[in-house]
């Protein structure tokens, strides 16, 4: 469990981009020790490659994106979730699109395609974050913070003026175990009144019913129902598992928030990376923890995400 993984052979799938609603093809591929996640995109001939690390995160706009050299790749939190939840830390991932294939609104399909091909355990242990001491954002309305812990655990609250919704609370001490059962299949969820608007402005024209909890003023619509009673902060919490794997690193700690998202996940890491005496970096090396210092390699700048 303190080795850096990747994937053991190639995967490919396909499905619709929420946003444009065309078929997307992906690849995951297995990568290299401390290469990380990288994407490539295959429909671009130059400047396609993106990594997946804190400082390219350019629009956090109903999803969290990526870009380097003017090239994005957008929707990546579910799918980093998932690789944060099988423990996987490196791998490139191809597509021929702008943005990762919604599936049906989780991280289950993801999971379940990692679980098929099985992972590769690699010959180098991986970093891990150790939070120290408190950390917090805000924004008058929501807030995120750190807070020491000797395990990873998340603490997520929502509050929603809608009667199914609502307030809702969840309490997670994270493992692989709880993430399959409990978190990778809670979808994402909007409202009718938000969908019509975003479509009629060109935007999420792949949102439906199978890949999307949709409510209207009173009630779920899709036939099916919910996972979970508490599917939504559920999925709150997946989401914030992806947002936080552009760390690079686990991070053992206490994720809190209250009425986050992805604007939020990213500060509250930019604010934790410019206040170095709230954290050490360590790795295990024959059952001993050792400590590492790192020089992070981009400048942090706490206001650039949208």
């Amino acid at each position: 469990m303190y080795f850096q993984k990747t994937v053991r052979s190639d995967i490919k799938c396909s499905g619709i981009g929420l946003h444009t609603g065309r078929k997307i093809n992906m690849k995951v591929r297995p990568a290299g020790v401390d290469e990380g996640v990288v994407f490539h995109r295959n429909d671009l001939s130059e400047n396609n490659t993106v990594k997946a690390e804190l400082n390219n995160v350019c629009d956090t706009t109903l999803a969290t994106t990526l870009g380097m050299n003017g090239t994005r790749v957008s929707t990546v939190e579910h799918l980093l979730s998932a690789f944060s939840g099988m423990g996987i830390n490196n791998a490139i991932i191809e597509i021929d699109s702008f943005e990762i294939p919604i599936m049906d609104g989780s991280a289950l399909p993801f999971v379940d395609m990692l679980k098929a091909v099985g992972t590769e355990v690699q010959n180098k242990p991986k970093r891990l974050m150790v939070i120290e001491k408190p950390v917090a954002v805000g924004d008058g309305e929501g807030k995120a913070m750190f807070l020491p812990s000797s395990q990873f655990e998340i603490t997520y609250d929502i509050d929603f003026d809608h009667p199914v919704v609502e307030k809702q609370s969840y309490h997670v001490i994270f493992s692989t175990e709880i993430y399959e059962k409990d978190i990778c299949p809670a979808r994402t969820f909007g409202f009718l009144r938000d969908v019509e608007y975003l479509q009629a402005k060109g935007l999420a024209l792949g949102g439906s019913l199978k890949n999307a909890v949709v409510l209207d003023d009173e009630r779920v619509i899709n036939k099916e129902g919910l996972r979970f009673p508490d599917e939504f902060v559920k999925h709150k919490i997946l989401d914030a598992i992806g947002d936080l794997f552009l760390l690079g690193m686990p991070i053992i700690g206490h994720f809190v928030a209250y009425k986050s998202g992805h604007k939020l996940n990213n500060l509250l890491l930019k604010e934790l990376l410019a206040n170095q005496e709230c954290w050490r970096i360590i790795h295990y090396y024959n059952g001993e923890e050792r400590e590492e210092t790192i020089d992070f390699s981009f400048p942090i700048n706490v206001a650039s995400v949208r």
